[in-house]
């Protein structure tokens, strides 16, 4: 695991013990720190104790003297007791990737790659992880994507850490400098977390304040909010856009269709220019990945369409992309599986792409108003579950059709997360056969 001397005979509260909880917990004591640590279930206290913690609230305790608490990037700190109760006690409230930040300088000389965005953020940094990894760069993938980061063991001199950072994990870091930091894009999402647009805009932003001079920052400006934290950038710049990528070129990566995944991939081949990979090492790359699961990946082929698991895209602005993926040829082949637990933004950002839609299979909670939403602009049918949308898609599919789950919908009203909708959605395709 990755500790650090310098948070030795310090103490630290820790609210939260799921995986990177539980990591927290471990690395601080390994690394001679006291923690005191909570979480409302019996067996992650239990769990936490075992690993050398002591188990206390935060909220009850007096923090004075501590040296952080490390909070969950789950808890809202808009609304959530804590923030006051630590601020009142003088004490930061800090994530897993701030401890990382200040372990950094006892780790073997490297670089740290930071990619944060509404979209793409995955993507991207799986990407970069995979050229890199091509290349015979030592690298490690992690933030929100893969292991808790102190879970793993440092890199060797010359390697590279490819973060993925959502806002809420830059909201609780206050040291990272990136070497390389990487903006995909910014639409409307997780309002509830912030005052307004402007603050979650403001959130993505800080990514680049914290870097020194001599850093790169990399944002494509195929939006506006993105053009405009470029244009507050006072150090190394490289501004990219979705249009720089060349469609031919792009027709070679078998994984990486669609306008959105052209943005995806132009972010990707700046950050790995910039590490030092060559033109020839950043082809094979592109050419050598595959998707994620649950972002765009082709689950198989049966009744002669091929089917898509998009679960991942729990917003409109993350399912329009995919829906722009497939125009007609030259008549519309997409069926769209749509719906679950909407977030308030409907589907305005989806509009533009409607005309690719060939038939809307509607499930969840958001069956209702999306069926109202899209009038007569696509013809629909009001399945209610998925396993419902798979078989009437089954049943209506011609050869050389496309089936799309992209809900636009976050997954809880009827599954534990997107994961678990996405794995239902490959579960139901398997068992129509070929």
């Amino acid at each position: 695991m990755i500790t650090s001397r310098a948070f030795a005979g310090r103490r630290y509260a820790v609210l939260g013990l799921a995986r990177s909880g539980l990591a927290t917990v471990e690395a601080l004591v390994a690394s001679g720190a006291g923690v005191t640590a909570w979480d409302d279930r019996e067996e992650a206290r239990d769990a936490a104790m075992a690993l050398g913690a002591d188990i206390g609230n935060p909220l009850d305790i007096d923090l004075i003297g501590f040296a952080g608490v490390v909070v969950s990037p789950g808890v809202p700190l808009n609304r959530h007791p804590i923030a006051a109760h630590a601020r009142d006690a003088h004490v930061p409230v800090i994530g897993d990737i701030e401890l990382f930040a200040e372990a950094r300088s006892e780790l073997p000389p490297h670089k740290v790659v930071g990619i944060t965005g509404t979209n793409g953020k995955s993507t991207v940094t799986a990407l970069i992880a995979h050229m890199l990894e091509s290349a015979g760069v030592p690298v490690l993938m992690g933030g929100n994507i893969g292991l808790p980061i102190l879970t793993r063991e440092p890199l060797p001199e010359a390697g590279v850490y490819v973060l993925e950072l959502s806002s809420f994990q830059i909201d609780l870091a206050h040291s990272l400098a990136c070497d390389v930091a990487v903006l995909t894009n910014i639409s409307p999402d997780h309002l509830d977390r912030y005052d307004g647009f402007e603050g979650y805009v403001a959130s993505k932003a800080r990514l680049f304040s914290l870097q020194h001079r001599d850093q790169v920052a990399i944002i494509a400006t195929d939006d506006d909010p993105s053009k405009m934290i470029a244009s507050r950038v006072n150090h190394r710049l490289h501004r990219v856009s979705a249009k720089d990528i060349d469609p031919v070129d792009q027709a070679r990566w078998p994984a990486l269709q669609g306008p959105h995944n052209a943005q995806n991939a132009v972010c990707a081949i700046a950050a790995c220019r910039v590490l030092g990979l060559d033109d020839e090492a950043i082809e094979r790359g592109l050419a050598t990945f595959r998707s994620l699961p649950h972002r765009m990946e082709l689950v198989g082929e049966a009744r002669g369409a091929r089917w898509y698991n998009d679960s991942k895209a729990t917003n409109a602005a993350s399912a329009a992309p995919a829906l722009a993926a497939f125009p007609p040829a030259p008549d519309q082949r997409l069926h769209w599986i749509a719906g679950g637990q909407a977030k308030g933004d409907g589907l305005t950002a989806c509009r533009p792409w409607f005309g690719h839609v060939k038939r809307a299979y509607l499930i969840g909670e958001a069956m209702a108003p999306f069926a109202a939403e899209i009038g007569d602009a696509i013809a629909i049918e009001r399945s209610g579950d998925l396993a419902s949308a798979v078989a009437q898609a089954a049943a209506a599919v011609q050869p050389g059709d496309i089936v799309l789950l992209s809900p636009a919908c976050a997954s809880f009203d009827q599954f534990k997360d997107y994961e678990a909708r996405g794995e239902a959605f490959r579960a139901a395709v398997e068992a129509l056969g070929a």
